[in-house]
Formats: structure tokens, sequence, C-alpha cells
């Protein structure tokens, strides 16, 4: 362990930071992967959004096969294996998923892609558990607040960047390039990225494996037992499986290939009728496109309602487990093991609330941006806003981490001011530098003003900030339901700005009290990242029946939920005998 005048590691620091930066590049570059495979692949926005599903998914089922086998084992693996050789166990595996993407997108295969992102994200559910202790481990420990702020602050960099260096590799260029274009785009550039990612992967694994001066980081504590909570995160995990079984199995459905056969004709007859001359022939063929459409539109709403009532279902299982868990603890604690507090079962479902509200947001914007009312864009035109979207979250990062250093009052209201409003710049910036026109979002500094403002109110409180960051998120997801054009885009880019201090919040409400399983009830809060798995597809489903603009009512109610989770959560603190006021939280993820 790190000692207390123990000097920090810089070159250790700095490969870690770089694993930071991994898991924003890559989880925001999904956000424009996902219009792209759209288009490219000829998807509904269900199945575009089935690569959040895998990404996501992919850091639960790491964090839970850790668990299942660290209660088995008795001791926690992760601490066994120690920090160091667990960051490049995850390297390696991150580094088997780049592979596996560039032979998906050498043979065109998106089902591949999909297990290419999973095997990454796997590998990212590993070094995720193991970097942020070892970031303590790398100096004094009475900075190692610091190291995790500034490394956060590079994870919040990597989703500003990512967008545009996917958009540039799938794309090829900074001009426009039309949606029915994308079909006959070469994806050279996409495998040179994901080799150079790879690359990567394997370089910071070299450097971790081979450096003498890394602590091993390992620790040999008992795993405190919860045989309880381990049957139900298996019986949660097993309902949410047998809920997407049949969603899967429809695309295959007799149904969805009339569909497909239906689209494919009314395609071809709509290409024809503008050639036709008027008269006889071209009446015919509108009304056989209308007989086809309506043919298709009666197989096609049984269908999608039945496919959402599935995707609910999964929602629910897990929302149920961990209510059952909440009420049998309170009877029985024993077999529990975190799972008996309150405020950790609210908090799971806080942190599930949060991952799928700020994925589904950013994963849903460029199917709305793509609507005539909010400026018909093409695919190739979206990073901007994404990239603005996830620099939302790094503005309110990097004010949170404010916090963190010893500034007088009057120098803390300063940064708080100054701080974003940097942030912003260099978002304008890096997109001005890659040729992204930005001009549009120019005012979008007053959305950043407002977020200003409330960090003035917070406190640094954790409850006072969820609840005064959870109805910013609420009004401005309203207001984006009840515009278009570029106040509603605002709106909805301004869900980045509410979310951005969720994370640390509602983790510092949902740890405390916890006593010696704090550590477990941490990995139950990982696991939560399971949110960005069920939400974004389904909001993308809701979309397919709806339309994306009104599927935007999912992030409202996530939002409603992170609110009122702030309230009871300290409701329950309070009858542990614990005051929230007193508690303080850094902001920065």
């Amino acid at each position: 362990m790190s000692s207390k005048n123990q000097p920090t590691n810089y070159p250790a620091l700095y490969t870690l930071i770089l694993v930071f930066f991994f898991w924003g590049f890559i989880a925001a570059g999904n956000s424009i992967f996902i219009p792209f495979c759209k288009n490219y692949f000829s998807l509904d926005q269900f199945q575009s959004q089935l690569i959040d599903f895998a990404f996501y998914t992919a850091y639960f089922l790491g964090a839970l096969v850790l668990f299942i086998g660290s209660t088995l084992k008795g001791f926690d693996i992760i601490g066994r294996w120690g920090f160091k050789n667990s960051i490049v166990y995850g390297l390696l595996l991150s580094a088997v998923g780049a592979a596996i993407m560039i032979f998906a997108v050498k043979s065109n295969v998106y089902y591949g892609m999909l297990i290419g992102l999973f095997v990454v994200a796997l590998g990212f559910s590993i070094q995720q558990t193991a970097a942020n202790p070892f970031a303590i481990l790398l100096g004094d420990p009475k900075t190692g607040a610091s190291r995790q702020n500034l490394a956060g602050g590079i994870n919040s960099f990597g989703t500003s960047i990512g967008p545009i260096i996917v958009g540039l590799a799938l794309f090829g260029t900074t001009a426009t390039v039309d949606d029915d274009q994308i079909k006959h785009l070469a994806l050279d550039k996409v495998i040179l990225l994901y080799t150079a990612v790879g690359a990567l992967f394997l370089i910071a694994a070299g450097i971790f494996y081979f450096s003498k001066k890394l602590p091993a980081g390992i620790i040999n504590e008992p795993m405190e037992k919860a045989g309880k909570a381990r049957t139900n995160l298996i019986i949660m995990t097993l309902l949410v499986i047998i809920c997407f079984i049949p969603v899967f199995a429809s695309y295959n459905s007799d149904s969805a290939k009339r569909i497909e056969v239906l689209n494919t004709e009314i395609a071809a007859m709509t290409n024809s009728i503008t050639t036709e001359p008027s008269g006889t022939d071209r009446n015919d063929l509108a009304n056989e496109i209308a007989a086809k459409t309506a043919e298709m539109e009666t197989i096609k709403h049984p269908l999608e309602r039945t496919r959402m009532i599935y995707l609910t279902g999964a929602l629910l299982a897990v929302v149920l487990c961990l209510v059952f868990a909440n009420v049998r603890s309170k009877a029985k604690p024993e077999g529990w093991g975190a799972m008996k507090y309150p405020q950790l079962v609210l908090g799971m479902l806080g942190i599930l609330a949060y991952v799928g509200v700020e994925v589904a947001i950013g994963s849903n914007l460029g199917e709305l941006l793509s609507l005539p009312e909010f400026g018909g864009h093409q695919s190739s035109d979206l990073a901007p806003y994404i990239s603005m979207y996830w620099g939302s979250l790094m503005i309110g990062r990097w004010t949170g981490a404010i916090s963190v250093f010893n500034l007088s009052k009057q120098q803390q209201i300063a940064a708080t001011i100054v701080v974003p409003l940097i942030a912003f710049l260099v978002i304008i910036g890096i997109n001005t530098i890659a040729e992204k026109d930005m001009s549009h979002l120019y005012y979008y500094v007053i959305c950043v003003f407002i977020q200003i403002v409330l960090f003035l109110l917070t406190k640094n409180k954790p409850a006072l900030t969820l609840i005064i960051f959870g109805v910013f998120g609420i009004t401005a997801m309203v207001i984006g339901l009840l515009t278009t054009g570029n106040i509603a885009i605002y709106a909805f880019l301004s869900g980045g700005l509410a979310c951005s201090i969720m994370w640390p919040s509602i983790f510092a409400l949902a740890i405390t009290g916890l006593g010696k399983y704090t550590a477990q009830g941490s990995a139950f809060l990982v696991m939560m990242i399971l949110g960005g798995g069920i939400i974004p597809p389904l909001q993308g489903k809701l979309s397919d029946i709806i339309g994306i603009h009104s599927s935007y009512i999912i992030p409202v109610l996530c939002f409603v939920y992170i609110t009122v989770f702030a309230y009871l959560a300290k409701k329950a603190l309070q009858k542990q005998g614990i005051d929230v006021d007193d508690l303080e939280t850094e902001r920065a993820h």
C-alpha cells in the first residue's frame, strides 16, 4: 500500500489515465456508430441500440461473474489478482475485443461487431473495478482523490473527442455524407481505428506488466457472505435474458420477414413512380404502394407492441428483483450482505436510471436530429452535437473537481464560474480544429451558465445536488418534448449537464453507513451500469412505435426516479442516525 509520504508514480499514473481515456472515447464514440450502423445495415432504432446493449451489458455480466466467483471462493478475486494484474488482464481482453471488431468489420457482419464491442467492454469492467483503487496506491493517499479526479477529467475529455475521431473514421471526411450514400462507404478507416486502439491496449498492458515500480495492489481481505443477494442477482439476470430472447427471435419471424419484403417492394415502387409519366400507370403504382403500406402497418404494430412488452418486462425484472431484496432483507437481513441496507438497493436503481438516461439521450440523439423539425441532419453531421452532449458531462465533472483543491470560498466561487466556461471553449475548439461548424452551438453557453448557478446552490451536498440537478434534468427533457428546433436541441443536450455530477452523488448516498459491506455495495452499484444496456434499447423500441421525439419521455421518468431517490435515501439514512447534511461528495466521476 502507499505510504504517507510516498511520491506520486507519474509514469504509472499517466498510463492509468490512458485507460480512463479509452473508456470515455469508446463509449461516446458509440453514439456516432449507432446512427451510422442504422443506415449502413438498414436497421430499425431498436436494432441500432443493440450497440449499447452489448457494451453496457458486458459491464454488468463482468461485475456479476466476479462477484459470484468471489462469494463462492470466499475472497475478492480482483484483490487476490492484485489491481496491477487485473488491469493487465482487462486490457488484454479488450485487445481481443478489438481484434474481433476488426474481423467483423472486414466481414461486414453487424452482430460480429456487437460481439467485439461486448468483449472490449468486458475488459473495461475488469479495468474499472481495479483502476479507481489503484489510483490511490500510486502516491500519498491524501492526494488520491486528486489523481482520481484527474483521471475522471481525462475520461470526460475522451467522451468529447471520441465522436469526432469515430466520425472521421466512419465517413473519412469532414464534409457532409448523405445517409443514402452510407451503404457504399468503405470501412477501411474503422479497421485502422480499432487496429490502433487494440495496439494501444497491448502497449498499455505491456507497460503495466513490465514496470517494476508499480505496486501489485494485492488485497487478501475475506469476502462478506451474501448468498441470498447472489441468488437474487442470478435470477434477475435469467429473467432479463428470458425477456430479450423473444425480442431477438422476432426479427427472424415470418412477420418480420414479410415486413422486410414489403419495405423493399415499397422502396422500389417509390423509385419507379418518379420516372413514370403521369397517368394510369402512375396512379396504379400509387395505389399499390398505399395497399402494401397498409399491409405492412397491420403486421408491424402488433409485432412492435409485443417487442415493447418484453423489453418493459426486462426492466421490470430488474426493478422487482431489487424491490424484493429490499423487502425480504428487512424481515431477515442474514445472507443479503450489502443489500440489507435500503439506501444501497435504492442506489442500485438510481445508478440503473442514471447510466440508462445518460446513454439513452446521447445514443438516440442522432435519430432525433435527422427529423426535419430538428434540422434534418445527416449522420456525418452529428459529431458536433454528440461531442457537445458528452462534453457537457466533461463541463460538469471538471467543475465538480474544484472541491478537491484547497481553495478559499471566494476562489471556489470564481473557479466554479470560470472552469465550466473553459471546458465549453475546449469542446468548441476541438470541433473547430476538426473543421466542424460550431456556430449553431455558441448560444448553448446559456445552458452552461444555468448549470453554474445550480452548482453554486448545491453546496457540495449529495442529496441536495441530486434533487437540484434531477429537477434540472426533468425540466430540460420536458422543454425538449414540448418544443422543436434549437431550443429543443439545447434542452436535450442539457441532459448531459444534468447527468454530469449524478454518479458520485448517488454513490455517496448509497454506500454511506454500509461499514464492512462498503466494498461489496460498491460492486453492486457498478453492476447497475446494466441500465445502459436496457434503457436505450427500450427507448429505441418505443421510438419505433411512437416516434423518436416522443420517446424522450423515457429520460423524463429516469430523472424523476433519481430525484425521488435523493429524498428516499436521505430518509433511510436519517432513520439509521446519519445526518445527510454532514456528507460531502466529490462531484467528479
